[in-house]
């Protein structure tokens, strides 16, 4: 080796030394933000198993670990590297909080941090699980184990490091693994109420689960319902072999029927086997996903960013709410079924009404004109204005169910709401489908991708983005006519912008374009934060944002997307012409060997 190629390697690998201590201080400085803002105190009564770990505990373990595991990417070459790279940063990671400790105490930090305590510093120095007394000096606390966290952080990103050398599948099942117990671990509480409240479920309830965390058979239940599915997934690999299959033997009654049977039967006793607020949240869900596909026609295919898409949701809650209160604003007490078609074409007019002045605009002007068309309804149902017509801030009241029903019937409550949805999702789902293979779906399409090239292909823009916005705004009228029968009423604080932006994020985040992406991207942005507001109610849209932002990193196409909205995200990782092309012969392209493919066979 010659001086030039050891004094680069020698670079290469200071720099890569250097990276280890960024990412070593990164850490540091992440484990000392979760513990002073009070987010390591306050999950510490939040068992993940009962009497063994907290949530509090394992956020500071996944700290140490994620620094080691993070580090051994950028340790210099080598095993051996990668270890003492993982266990220095993730020394580095549980040093900053020997240094609190031993720093608090003296400075007392809860003049701007109150979480500061001693209480906390006896907690991240493992006083209870040492057993050590703290000591005193100078007329200062300070707990003796001050050097615990940094000790611990040297095993812990070892163990992140030596993750990163297992092999992939053995990596993946870890991670399946942690990521499940800590799911189920902050959800137990919900999962064990309804089960207690069942004869045959109840003893099973007390053996896996405890009020406040998992108990150590419902762990190892857990683990081995993710080993037994991975390895499903691994060797057998259903999800590639189906896909294998030709489109007619996938469309055999014989596959189809009993999957869909099977889908079918959970969807509808879902709502059945929960009690306390878990249905209302699933009628929720249901809700915000069927006005997730009315909004997807108008932006998923046609491309508009509607963003006054809670203006028609207002139009038909309030119409709903007068045709059908039995109170002081209703004017004609129909029933739920006959208010229904009105509210969907009232909607639909006030999208052309609203619609027509605006569509010409393109892009994220559109989007904004939009914006203040549903600031100017809510501004309206919220003022003096029509206060004698529709309640002014305290709204419409005494809406009915649309199904009477006796308390105690399977269709009491939000269950019904959820059946509802339910039917309306299905005919906005298939109208939906009919209109994407359609001409004018098509056309939205093209409209979506280049405007000018579409007009110049002789489709009329104003006339699409019109019929568009109509549908999407019939569709949002049905969903607030389905909200106000939900609730029983419908009040001006409903009508904010973050119902339209609820809606976006739910198609953004289940997959532009996606029928069923969409009814996912709801379960995930409506049901997570409520389930979060059970069981880590202070914490909920920081643990919810951390979510959306690794979504986005990772799925940045969405959960479920649509094809085209697939290969418009990773057109970068197609093979460009000439580069990774399919060798000759198995191509279109004709070679010496292999004629030209024929265009008049099937596709």
């Amino acid at each position: 080796m010659t001086a030039t190629s050891e004094t680069q390697t020698l670079n290469r690998d200071l720099s890569a030394w250097k990276q280890v201590l960024i990412v070593g201080l990164l850490f540091g400085g992440l484990a000392l933000y979760v513990t002073l803002v009070g987010i390591v105190g306050t999950f510490e009564d939040l068992d993940i198993i009962e009497k063994v770990i907290t949530l509090g505990q394992a956020i500071l373990l996944l700290t140490a670990i994620g620094a080691g595991y993070v580090a051994a990417g950028r340790a210099p070459d080598g095993a051996i590297n990668a270890i003492l790279g993982s266990a220095i940063a993730g020394f580095m990671a549980g040093a900053a909080l020997s240094l609190l400790i031993l720093i608090g105490p003296v400075i007392d930090l809860r003049d701007f941090l109150p979480n500061a305590s001693p209480q906390l510093y006896d907690l991240i120095a493992g006083i209870d699980i040492l057993g050590i007394e703290d000591a005193k000096w100078k007329g200062q606390t300070f707990p003796v184990s001050f050097w615990f966290p940094a000790v611990v952080g040297i095993g812990l990103g070892a163990l992140g490091g030596l993750l990163t050398l297992l092999p992939r599948h053995a990596r993946v099942l870890i991670i399946l693994g942690v990521g499940a117990l800590v799911f189920m671990g902050l959800f137990a509480g919900i999962l064990r109420s309804p089960m207690l409240q069942n004869g045959a479920t109840a003893d099973v309830a007390r053996e896996l689960f405890a009020s406040n965390g998992l108990r150590i058979p419902g762990v190892v239940l857990i683990l081995g319902i993710v080993i037994m599915v991975y390895l499903v997934h691994v060797l057998l690999r259903p999800a590639q072999r189906y896909r294998a299959l030709p489109r007619k033997t996938q469309r055999h009654p014989a596959v189809v029927i009993p999957a869909g049977a099977f889908f079918l039967l959970v969807v509808l006793m879902l709502p059945l086997g929960f009690t306390g607020f878990i249905p209302s949240v699933i009628a929720l869900i249901a809700l915000f996903a069927l006005m997730g596909l009315g909004l997807n026609i108008t932006l998923g295919l046609a491309g508009l960013l509607d963003l006054g898409f809670v203006a028609f949701f207002a139009v038909g809650a309030y119409t709903v709410g007068l045709l059908t209160s039995t109170g002081e604003f209703g004017i004609a007490q129909w029933p739920f079924w006959l208010a229904i078609p009105f509210a969907i074409l009232v909607a639909m007019a006030f999208g052309a009404f609203l619609g027509l002045p605006i569509l010409g605009i393109r892009g994220d002007y559109l989007a904004i004109a939009t914006l203040g068309f549903g600031e100017i309804i809510a501004i309206l149902a919220r003022s003096d204005l029509l206060k004698g017509v529709i309640g002014g801030p305290r709204g419409i009241l005494d809406i009915p169910k649309p199904i009477e029903v006796p308390p105690g019937d399977p269709l009491s409550g939000p269950n019904q709401i959820y059946y509802i949805s339910l039917v309306f999702i299905v005919i906005i789902a298939f109208v939906a489908y009919r209109l994407r293979e359609s001409r004018l779906g098509r056309a939205w399409v093209a409209m979506r991708e280049d405007e000018d090239v579409a007009e110049a292909l002789g489709i009329n823009l104003v006339q699409t983005k019109t019929l568009a916005y109509m549908l999407g705004a019939a569709f949002a009228g049905l969903g607030g006519a389905v909200f106000a029968a939900l609730f029983g009423s419908i009040i001006a604080s409903s009508i904010n912008i973050n119902v339209s932006i609820l809606v976006v994020t739910v198609i953004i985040i289940g997959g532009s374009g996606s029928i069923p992406g969409v009814v996912l991207g709801a379960v995930f942005i409506i049901g997570l934060p409520e389930l979060f507001r059970e069981s880590v109610a202070e914490y909920r849209f920081l643990l919810y944002g951390i979510a959306l932002i690794l979504v986005m990193r990772w799925r940045p196409e969405g959960l479920m997307p649509s094809k085209v909205g697939r290969q418009e995200l990773h057109q970068e990782d197609l093979p460009m012409e000439g580069e990774g092309g399919a060798p000759p012969g198995e191509s279109g392209a004709a070679t010496p060997d292999a004629p030209a493919a024929s265009t008049s066979g099937e596709a």
